[in-house]
């Protein structure tokens, strides 16, 4: 478990944090502009961590402080949003910002979501499918919890609850079977005909060996991959089926397609690195803090050592260097964006 929870951690870290320089760039943009390997680039061959990753920290987070009761977990929630969104991130997703500013008006965390088919739930679902994969029940409920706090769209929570059984199925020992797959990944969604349409064309695609790029194209996704999760999803899906316990090649492959980078690259490394190891140098060019790659490994070390009846802690989280570390980050991000007007 500590080796699961720890992959889960460290896989939507580096994919975050490996996708974050080119988010917004089309396939043809990040060919032209980098050529060789993929490495961290932020900021000096080093990366950093939006809010993909921090999202999935405080579900980690609630997950120990209430890991029998759903509600509790959604207040819970919701209760660290408020303080991240006060620590002025320098990205959040317009629909969980409104959801956010709704709990601050006093609005309650079952009534604080927005009708948004966003990514949000789904960047931190992994974790959730990982912490309940022999409670189907339980796993649900959470996905559902987290899920409504920000997005009342169904699509989101259809989306959120693929990602969150992949993760649990992952789990196992057994290899990647097709038919398999098809029946967990429609039962997220059966009665929504758009999304099992989605998963029809995805088990075609594989059958006939496609590429992820070849079946984001057939998304209609040319220009890169959407914020929309009835985009990412699927492409997330797809790169950890097509490249089953090979991280670095699901990870690069779904990259390569461009878009919403470090979203999809976040997702897909959560489940990718299940079963196929994350590569040291990427891990350790992540610079970031408070959520430092020894803080994700001492927040796994907790998850593997909590018992799932009662609540327990997880390592001291800094709150105060938040607004420090983000004043910080949006320089970065800021003079990253500047280099992109250059020429050369």
């Amino acid at each position: 478990m500590k080796d699961a929870f720890q992959a889960v951690l460290l896989g939507t870290a580096v994919g975050d944090s490996l996708g974050l320089p080119a988010e917004g760039l089309s396939s043809r943009k990040i060919a032209r502009r980098w050529r060789g390997q993929w490495h961290q680039r932020l900021v000096f061959n080093r990366g950093m961590i939006s809010d993909d990753t921090e999202h999935t920290v405080f579900v980690a987070q609630c997950l120990l402080e209430e890991p029998t009761d759903a509600t509790k977990f959604q207040r819970r929630l919701a209760w660290k949003l408020r303080w991240w969104l006060a620590c002025l991130p320098a990205g959040v997703g317009f629909a969980t910002l409104r959801a956010i500013i709704k709990l601050w008006l006093g609005f309650s965390p079952s009534r604080s979501g927005v009708f948004s088919a966003g990514n949000g739930p789904a960047m931190r679902s992994a974790l959730i499918g990982v912490f309940f994969h022999e409670d189907h029940e339980r796993l649900c409920e959470y996905v559902n919890a987290s899920t409504r706090l920000t997005h009342t769209d169904p699509k989101a929570e259809t989306a959120a609850l693929a990602i969150a059984l992949t993760s649990a199925w992952a789990m196992g020992t057994g290899e990647p079977d097709i038919a398999e797959l098809r029946e967990l990944w429609g039962g997220a969604g059966p009665a929504d005909a758009v999304w099992v349409g989605l998963i029809d064309r995805l088990v075609f695609a594989y059958r006939r060996g496609a590429s992820v790029a070849d079946f984001a194209k057939e998304l209609g996704l040319e220009k890169g991959v959407t914020g929309y999760c009835y985009h990412t999803v699927p492409v997330a899906l797809y790169a950890w089926l097509r490249h089953s316990g090979d991280f670095r090649s699901s990870l690069v492959e779904v990259l390569n397609c461009g878009g919403d980078t470090d979203t999809v690259g976040a997702i897909t490394g959560a489940l990718a690195a299940i079963r196929g190891d994350v590569p040291e140098e990427w891990i350790e060019a992540v610079l970031d803090g408070p959520i430092s790659v020894g803080y994700l490994r001492g927040l796994a070390d907790a998850l593997a050592a909590s018992n799932q009846s009662k609540p327990s802690r997880g390592p001291v989280f800094n709150w105060g260097m938040l607004p420090f570390r983000n004043l910080v980050f949006l320089m970065v991000v800021l003079t990253h964006g500047f280099r992109r007007l250059l020429p050369f």
